[in-house]
């Protein structure tokens, strides 16, 4: 029921103060993913301020293929600190477009699904920056749980051409 509990505060109250991204800006998307390669576990390496991630560290997202052709989706979280109590939200994503994703956490829910956009993909699949078409989200995600500033570089370019405000991105405590 935990993850009920993160899904009804998803749904139920604002993100955050303000938009992180300017909609008139087009965004861009990675037509050519291959899922069975972007499968896994990816580290969180900054995210745009989220209410329901607030005070969440050492965050991951391990994404399955499914054979009915539905990815899974799980979400983990450690609340305060990397030594917190553990949080997870399991969901379930529908490649809708090349490169675009519809996540659902709340099965029961049809209209609860968001979108989740790959903007950049590393050609070995080590880093991804996602973000959505409205102007609320964005994630910048990664096979290890650090970062490296040339990549972090390429995340932020990524970011800024499609109309993301970098100065309000927050990163993400993992591991060492």
């Amino acid at each position: 029921m935990k993850w009920l509990a993160l899904a009804a505060a998803l749904l139920s109250a604002p993100a955050h103060a303000g938009p992180v991204r300017d909609t008139s800006v087009p965004m861009t998307v990675v037509t050519d993913v291959d899922l069975n390669r972007y499968a896994g576990l990816w580290y969180e390496i900054a995210r745009f301020p989220i209410r329901f991630e607030k005070g969440c560290a050492g965050v991951t997202a391990e994404y399955g293929l499914l054979p009915n052709g539905k990815i899974s989706v799980l979400n983990s979280c450690r609340e305060g600190s990397l030594g917190g109590k553990l949080r997870t939200a399991e969901g379930k994503a529908t490649l809708v477009a090349p490169g675009k994703l519809k996540v659902s956490f709340v099965s029961w829910l049809p209209f609860a699904a968001g979108d989740y956009w790959i903007i950049h993909l590393e050609r070995d699949y080590s880093m991804a920056v996602v973000g959505t078409s409205g102007s609320k989200y964005g994630w910048v995600l990664s096979r290890e749980p650090q970062l490296s500033d040339a990549k972090w570089a390429r995340a932020t370019a990524a970011l800024k051409a499609n109309g993301y405000d970098v100065d309000q991105i927050e990163m993400v405590e993992q591991a060492k």
